[in-house]
């Protein structure tokens, strides 16, 4: 399985990523050992994923998903829960 995820931070900014582990993932990024984003702007939850079969779809939506203004993903999170 394929994820698309967000990334609420410390600051309250967004990341998007994806990845094919979302556990691990999320634990590289807590560490430090994720992307260079997220070792200047702490995560501090998975605000919202989505799973996919493969990973060009996952990589296909994360790139929609970054060019989503703020409104349009924090409306995103809130249609998760």
């Amino acid at each position: 399985m394929n994820y698309t995820y967000i990334l609420r931070c410390e600051d309250e900014t967004l990341y998007t990523g994806w990845t094919n582990d979302l556990e691990k993932r999320y634990s590289a990024h807590c560490q430090g050992k994720g992307a260079k984003y997220t070792r200047a702007h702490k995560p501090i939850e998975i605000a919202y994923y989505e799973e996919y079969e493969n990973k060009i779809d996952a990589m296909k939506r994360e790139y929609a998903i970054k060019h989503m203004t703020r409104k349009e993903k924090e409306e995103l999170i809130q249609s998760q829960k």
